[in-house]
């Protein structure tokens, strides 16, 4: 039997697209299984990374590795998550769903266990690289289980929620990690990351998406774009996640590596531009719609790295992650509260629109947080981290969708806009994580400077502070001259303190400031539209029609 024959579907059980399930009637019992299972998928491709995120500095101890050497954990899982995007969607449309999910599941839990015993930044790296990979496979899979939970007339809420749950990972990692490593230092982490794996195999085995429609899909060019392209990607991502590390300007192999990844990615591009069947359609992701819409995701994106500001902020204050329990617990909440309202609220007419108002509130939450003091406490943020947290999963649905229909009309470019949205997601993380780090460190030593240039022992007020700091140390230390330098000491790094918050509210300025840009930006788009008679809405009634693949007939049918 030829697996690659098309297959006999009901109107309503037609896949989408090659590659992905078939939308069979379930009973309601079976929708809610779906939908737990696609959660912990979901959740299994983001939240192992993202333990490892927010716990760097104690994964940098437990390694004992430099500061820059840990940042290639990072970089690791996005190099590997981007170019197997290139990738994946051929290998389930010609292998089957199936393949996909065990082979992807399977390869993340055996590097797991394989960390556990071979401890090292190899390792460390190796673990990051599998997770990026199957973390790619995982993101796609949760949707479709999310899909399967739905009916047809609520298909593009399903989306919503499919693309929403991954955003909770961090959030969920900054809740419990330290109890995880209270657990087994950073075995507790892989441990957990482990027991994730497992679990989502268990369910994906237990409960099966149903087939789906399998066609013949590579060429062999596609694995001379893919050895161009990934290599490529592999050195933009190493330049942007330890550019701030090892400092632009000093590391000559920065330079050689942003050369180098030029130099392969045009490559790549240029191999697809002349392909008649290209894995990558670059004249079709140089039009205006799909530049506008790469532009926005990387534009929101870096807006969203305000958040890496606040914890920077808050621990340049000295507080540890568990006196911000209360804060991150308000951050989830808000991401919850962003995905279920977007899910509930969307409409083709309402993409615009959804965008702006997640856009605007990012933008008063950051320009809250540029007022931040010595004095504040996670107290004072609760509100401008929820305003950044509803807005940062409220946008993300809607981004999805606005440029799905056009995948719809032309499923040929199915590769090209998993791609973009994916590089544009997880570039934009790293692009905007180096520019809060770069901002910051460049704004403190301005600060510093301006500071430090008006302390003087001439000055009484500085005396006095200097005398007032040695002299809690009398009962302690007997020698004056010792108690004076230690005085010294403690106001310069009070003065530090200070440049570092001044230069974290010029930080949450800039992002506010880029936030606001963005807003004005697709409003004189869309005012545009409007002016020159242009519907932006089809190719979003487009994937509300394929989406739904029903007829109203059919819709209420269970």
């Amino acid at each position: 039997m030829d697996v690659y024959a098309p297959q006999t579907w009901l109107p309503h059980e037609r896949p989408l697209l090659p590659g992905s399930p078939s939308t069979p009637l379930h009973s309601d019992r079976r929708r809610l299984a779906y939908l737990i299972v696609g959660f912990i998928v979901a959740m299994t491709g983001g939240l192992g990374n993202a333990l490892v995120t927010v716990n760097l500095p104690y994964a940098q101890g437990s390694l004992g590795v430099y500061a820059a050497e840990i940042q290639w954990l990072p970089a690791a899982y996005v190099m590997a998550n981007v170019s197997m995007n290139l990738l994946l969607v051929k290998f389930r449309q010609q292998y089957g769903l199936q393949l996909f999910t065990e082979l992807f599941l399977g390869l993340y839990a055996v590097a797991t266990l394989a960390h556990l015993f071979v401890h090292g930044l190899a390792s460390a790296i190796a673990v990051r690289a599998a997770h990026g990979m199957s973390g790619a496979a995982l993101t796609v899979l949760g949707l479709y289980y999310v899909l399967q939970a739905f009916p047809a007339q609520h298909r593009l809420k399903a989306v919503v929620l499919g693309v929403g749950f991954p955003q909770l990972a961090l959030p969920m990692a900054r809740l419990f990690s330290s109890e995880l490593l209270e657990i087994g230092e950073w075995r507790g982490l892989y441990f957990f990351e482990l027991g994730m794996a497992l679990l989502a195999m268990g369910c994906v085995l237990l409960l099966k998406l149903p087939p789906g429609d399998r066609v013949k899909a590579f060429e062999k060019l596609d694995f001379l774009t893919f050895g161009l392209f990934a290599p490529g990607v592999a050195l933009l991502c190493a330049v942007l996640a330890l550019g701030r590390t090892v400092w632009w300007f000093e590391s000559p192999w920065l330079g050689y590596c942003l050369a180098g990844s030029i130099v392969l990615i045009a490559a790549a591009l240029l191999v697809e531009h002349n392909r008649s069947a290209p894995l990558l359609n670059t004249r079709w992701l140089s039009t205006g719609m799909m530049l506008r819409l790469a532009a926005s995701v990387l534009l929101i994106r870096i807006v969203q790295s305000e958040a890496a500001g606040t914890v920077g902020f808050l621990q340049a204050l000295g507080l540890n992650n568990d006196q911000m329990q209360t804060l991150w617990l308000i951050t989830l909440v808000g991401s919850v509260g962003g995905i279920a309202v977007s899910a509930l609220t969307i409409t083709p007419a309402r993409i615009q629109p959804s965008l702006m108002i997640a856009l605007a509130m990012m933008a008063v939450g950051a320009f809250m947080d540029s007022r931040a003091t010595n004095l504040t406490r996670p107290e004072q943020m609760y509100v401008s981290q929820f305003l950044l947290a509803f807005g940062g999963t409220f946008f993300l649905g809607p981004t999805f969708v606005s440029g799905f229909g056009a995948v719809i009309a032309a499923p040929r470019n199915l590769i090209s806009f998993s791609l973009m949205f994916t590089m544009s997601q997880n570039i934009g993380g790293l692009l905007g994580s180096a520019i809060v780090g770069t901002v910051q460190v460049m704004r403190e030593k301005f600060h510093s400077s301006q500071l430090v240039e008006n302390l003087t022992l001439l000055d009484p007020q500085v005396a006095a502070r200097v005398q007032s700091g040695g002299a809690a140390l009398a009962g302690s230390l007997a020698d004056a001259g010792t108690r004076n330098a230690l005085g010294v000491a403690q106001l310069g790094a009070a003065a530090t303190r200070e440049a570092n918050i001044l230069a974290y509210n010029d930080v949450f300025l800039l992002i506010a400031a880029v936030a606001v840009a963005t807003i004005l930006w697709m409003l004189l788009h869309h005012l545009w539209n409007i002016c020159t008679a242009c519907r932006p809405a089809p190719l979003a009634q487009n994937a509300q029609t394929a989406m739904a693949n029903v007829s109203l007939n059919n819709s209420g049918s269970k």
